[in-house]
């Protein structure tokens, strides 16, 4: 009773805080980029807040010495809602590629589309990729990172999904490295679950993965046997 207890109060804290700060947001639009990102970490830091003190989620990061210095991709496993959220506390400024109807949501979708994601029609598949490619390009070279899912959507906890490529062509056509992240949120936080279990993450970042003398398959595969084989060891 006292987890879905916690878990309500969560889910009204975190509804409240969006239906706030989305108008803040849109009202600075028409700023620059670092403005309504800054804006979107106060929300950022607020809900992990709220996660840590009502819900008893904490986290515990390992290999931020691997984080380089200049922009770079993130492909990070996708089990839970919570790394949408801290990864933006983990990485330098970043941009995400979504599902473009994702922007169409009230109050978050809007508030979303002003920090300049890559929205992107998935069943589009060509045209889709060479979105990706083009504006993932153009975000990496204006200092942002960007943060794709290889698994395209969220996995259950102990799961596998089929690791798409989007992000590894992304990064053999730009020569921007690929930087691996592992973590086992989805055991706190189950995937579309409203429950919300008491826990430390425990999120992994590997060493980039340069895309030189490699074929975009191999980065791709690459960052999914070092990922998974993170999983095995954190997602128990």
């Amino acid at each position: 009773m006292v987890l879905y207890l916690r878990s309500a109060v969560f889910f009204v804290a975190m509804l409240m805080s969006t239906i706030l700060i989305a108008p803040i947001m849109w009202l600075a639009f028409p700023l620059r980029f670092r403005v309504c990102y800054g804006i979107a970490q106060v929300w950022v830091v607020f809900n992990l807040w709220l996660l840590k003190v009502i819900c008893g989620i904490d986290h515990e990061v390992q290999g931020r010495e691997n984080i380089p210095d200049e922009p770079s991709i993130i492909l990070c496993k996708h089990q839970s809602a919570w790394e949408t959220i801290a990864l933006q506390r983990i990485f330098p400024a970043q941009v995400f590629i979504i599902k473009r109807e994702l922007v169409w949501l009230p109050f978050f979708g809007w508030a979303l589309a002003t920090c300049d994601p890559i929205a992107i029609d998935r069943k589009a598949g060509k045209t889709a990729l060479g979105q990706v490619v083009d504006q993932g390009r153009k975000r990496l070279e204006s200092g942002r990172w960007v943060v794709i899912f290889p698994e395209g959507t969220r996995v259950r906890a102990g799961e596998v999904g089929r690791y798409g490529g989007g992000g590894a062509v992304l990064s053999k056509k730009s020569g921007f490295q690929v930087v691996p992240v592992a973590h086992n949120a989805g055991k706190f936080w189950g995937r579309n679950s409203f429950l919300k279990h008491p826990g430390t993450v425990q999120l992994r970042i590997g060493k980039p993965i340069s895309p030189v003398n490699r074929k975009s398959s191999e980065i791709t595969e690459v960052a999914k046997i070092w990922i998974e084989a993170q999983m095995k060891e954190i997602d128990v």
